[in-house]
C-alpha cells in the first residue's frame, strides 16, 4: 500500500511517529516545519513522503489487516480506539519503506528509510508482552546512509501511550503507569561524505507516564502556531507554561545507559575524530531532571589540536518549586508576571563536575604558540535552596596545570617566568554554608594551592546572616549583606618553596644572597606587626610568629582573629579602621603560631 501526505494528516503522522519513538526510539521524525510569516522556512521543509507496507502477518488479531495497514501508514487518529483495544497472538510487518522528499534552496533531496521486521507478540487489550524492530536502514544517496540494529521492549502499553497523548479516553487516573520495560537498542553506523560514526548500545529499564492535561492534537497545534520571529502573546505564553509544567510531571524512568559513539572524518580537509566512551542518566521522576554523566570525550583534529575529558557530570535538577509556581500561574502571563516571579522560577540545580580535562590548541592571539593546559578535577555542589539561591556552596579544583608562554607580553606572567616558574600547578577550594537557626555563614574553607609554591587557607564565621540575605527583594538583600559581621577568621599559610623563589630574585636584584636577606625581612615584618598591634597583649607573640615564618625557621603560619563582641565586627568598624587601625585592634583578639 502507498500513502501520500496531505496537510490534514500531519497530526496523525506525527502521532504515529511519537508512538513508535517511545516503543522504538529510532523513529521517523516527520513533523512539518512551520514557516515564518512572509519568509521562507529557515530549515528544509518536508514536502512529501510515501510509505509502503508490502505485507502484514497477523495471528488471532481482532483488528483486520487493512486497519493495521492504515494505522502504520499514518491514519492513527482515526483508528486509535481499535489500536487501544488490540488483541493478537502476534503481528509481524516484515518491511516498512518510507520515501521522504525534501527541498533545500530549490534542490530536491530524496531519502529512503526501511524499517525491518516489526513484531508485536501476545497483545492483550492494547498491551504487548514484547515489541521489537529488527533494524532500520537509511539511504540518502550522496548525503549519506545509516544502518541501525535491533530495538526491543517488553510490557508495551499501547493503550496507555495513546491515552498519554490524548488520542483515546483515559480511565481518569493520575497514577503513573508502566508504558514499557526493558528497552534495548543495539546501536549502528552512520556514513556521510566527510564523516562516519559507530553508535553503541542503549538500555532503559522502564518508562512510566500518565495522560497529559492537554490532548496531543491541542499541544501540537499550540507549538505549531508559534512564529519564530515574534514573541508569543501573553495568552499563548500562559498556555505554553501550563503545557511545560504538565509534561515535566507526567513521566518517570529508571536509569538509562548508552555505550557512546566513535566518529572520524575530515574538518577543513584535515583528519579529525571525536568520540564518547559512554553515557548514563539517572532515573527521572516527576519534577526532577536526573543526573547525566558522560565518560571518555575526545576531539582530535590533526595539526590543529585536541581536547579530552575523562568525565563530566551534570548533577540532578529539582524543578518542583518552579513547577508549583507555573501550575498556579494565571491563564494570561505577561512580562511583569515573569519579572515578579523570576527568583521563584529558578530550579534547585545541584551543580556539575568534571575530571581529567586536557587541551593542546594553537594560541589565537600569538602565532606559533600553543595553549597547553589540563585540569585534574573540578566540582561545584549547590544545595539547600531558598528563594532560588543556594545556601550551601562547595566548589573545588585540583591540578590546574598550564605552561607559561616564554615570550608572553603579560607583565604578571613575565614576573613569574623571571622567578624561574615555567608552569603552574594550582587548585582552589571554597566551602560555605548558611545556618538559619544561628544566623551565621560558616566559611569552612577558602583556599588556593600552588604545587611546590604555597597553600593559603582562610576560614571563619560571618554573623548576622539573616534570611533577608536571600530575599527576592534586591534592596532587602543588599541591606542584609551590608549588615554582615565577621565573628572570627583564621589564616593558614604553608610555604612550600615560594618564599625561596621570591627571595632569590630579590637578593639577585640587591647583589646579595637569600641567606642574608631573610633575617632583614623577618625583622621588618616583626616590627611592622608589633607597630600595628601596639597596645595589644598579643603583639609580641604575633610578631615573633610572623618573624619565624619569614625567616624560614617555620614553614607554617596560622593567624587567628576573634571579635571580642559575639555580634562580630561590621562594615562600619572596617571603614573606621582605614583611618585608625587601632580602632579595629581594640575589638579583636589576635593569636598566631608558627612551626
Amino acid at each position: 500500500m502507498v500513502s501520500t501526505t496531505t496537510a490534514g494528516r500531519g497530526i496523525a503522522l506525527f502521532a504515529t511517529a511519537c508512538l513508535l519513538s517511545v516503543a522504538l526510539p529510532a523513529n521517523v521524525a516527520l513533523a512539518q516545519k512551520v514557516k515564518n510569516k512572509g519568509t521562507a522556512a529557515e530549515a528544509a521543509p518536508l514536502s512529501s513522503y510515501e510509505l509502503s507496507i508490502p505485507e502484514i502477518e497477523t495471528l488471532d488479531s481482532n483488528v483486520d489487516d487493512e486497519t493495521l495497514r492504515d494505522i502504520f501508514s499514518g491514519q492513527l487518529v482515526d483508528n486509535a480506539e481499535a489500536l487501544a483495544g488490540l488483541d493478537a497472538a502476534s503481528i509481524t510487518i516484515p518491511e516498512i519503506i518510507l520515501d521522504v522528499t525534501t527541498e533545500v534552496d530549490g534542490e530536491t533531496r530524496d531519502t529512503t528509510m526501511t524499517f525491518n521486521n516489526f513484531v508485536m507478540n501476545d497483545v492483550v487489550d492494547g498491551r504487548a508482552a514484547s515489541v521489537s524492530l529488527g533494524g532500520v536502514a537509511m539511504d540518502a544517496g550522496e548525503e549519506g546512509s545509516a544502518d541501525f540494529g535491533e530495538l526491543s521492549a517488553t510490557n508495551f502499553d499501547i493503550a496507555g501511550m495513546l491515552a498519554l497523548y490524548g488520542l483515546v479516553e483515559s480511565d481518569g487516573s493520575t497514577e503513573l503507569k508502566t508504558i514499557y520495560s526493558d528497552f534495548t537498542f543495539e546501536g549502528g553506523t552512520f556514513e556521510a561524505p566527510e564523516m562516519s560514526c559507530t553508535m553503541g548500545a542503549m538500555e532503559v529499564g522502564e518508562l512510566k507516564a500518565r495522560p497529559l492535561g492537554s490532548s496531543f492534537a491541542d499541544a501540537y497545534a499550540l507549538l505549531s502556531s508559534l512564529e519564530e520571529d515574534e514573541t508569543p502573546s501573553p495568552q499563548v505564553m500562559g498556555a505554553l507554561v501550563r503545557l511545560y509544567a504538565d509534561m515535566f510531571t507526567a513521566f518517570e524512568t529508571t536509569p538509562a545507559t548508552f555505550d557512546g559513539f566513535d566518529c572520524s572524518g575530515e574538518e577543513d580537509g584535515k583528519p579529525m575524530s571525536f568520540s564518547i566512551a559512554g553515557m548514563s542518566m539517572g532515573g527521572m521522576s516527576p519534577g526532577v531532571y536526573p543526573e547525566v554523566s558522560m565518560d571518555g570525550f575526545v576531539v582530535d583534529v590533526e595539526g590543529e589540536g585536541s581536547f579530552t575529558l575523562g568525565n563530566v557530570t551534570i548533577k540532578q535538577m529539582d524543578l518542583s518549586g518552579p513547577l508549583a509556581v507555573l501550575q498556579d500561574a494565571p491563564e494570561v502571563l505577561d512580562e511583569a508576571w515573569f519579572t515578579e516571579n523570576a527568583r521563584a522560577l529558578i530550579p534547585a540545580f545541584e551543580g556539575f563536575s568534571f575530571s581529567d580535562f586536557s587541551m593542546d590548541i594553537p594560541d589565537p592571539e600569538m602565532e606559533g604558540n600553543r595553549i597547553v593546559a589540563s585540569v585534574g578535577s573540578f566540582d561545584l555542589t549547590l544545595g539547600s535552596y531558598l528563594n532560588g539561591m543556594p545556601t550551601d556552596v562547595a566548589t573545588s579544583a585540583e591540578n590546574i596545570v598550564f605552561d607559561l608562554p616564554a615570550d608572553t607580553e603579560d607583565e604578571q606572567l613575565q614576573q613569574l617566568i623571571d622567578l624561574g616558574i615555567t608552569s603552574i600547578d594550582t587548585g582552589f577550594t571554597f566551602n560555605a554554608a548558611w545556618s538559619e537557626a544561628e544566623e551565621t555563614i560558616a566559611i569552612e574553607e577558602l583556599s588556593i594551592t600552588g604545587a611546590d609554591l604555597a597553600t593559603v587557607v582562610l576560614s571563619g564565621t560571618l554573623a548576622n546572616a539573616t534570611e533577608a540575605l536571600f530575599s527576592a527583594d534586591e534592596n532587602e538583600g543588599l541591606a542584609a549583606t551590608m549588615a554582615l559581621a565577621i565573628r572570627n577568621l583564621t589564616l593558614d599559610v604553608h610555604d612550600e618553596g615560594l618564599s625561596d623563589i621570591i627571595l632569590a630574585s630579590v637578593a639577585a636584584d640587591q647583589g646579595s644572597d637569600p641567606a642574608t636577606m631573610r633575617p632583614v625581612f623577618a625583622g621588618l615584618a616583626e616590627g611592622s606587626i608589633i607597630s600595628v598591634l601596639a597596645g595589644a597583649a598579643e603583639a609580641q607573640k604575633v610578631g615573633a610568629a610572623v618573624s619565624s615564618f619569614v625567616s624560614g625557621k617555620a614553614k607554617h603560619l596560622a593567624i587567628d582573629m576573634t571579635a571580642k563582641d559575639a555580634a562580630g565586627i561590621g562594615l562600619v568598624d572596617f571603614m573606621a579602621a582605614e583611618q585608625d587601625p587601632s580602632v579595629l585592634v581594640s575589638k579583636v583578639v589576635v593569636d598566631a603560631t608558627a612551626k
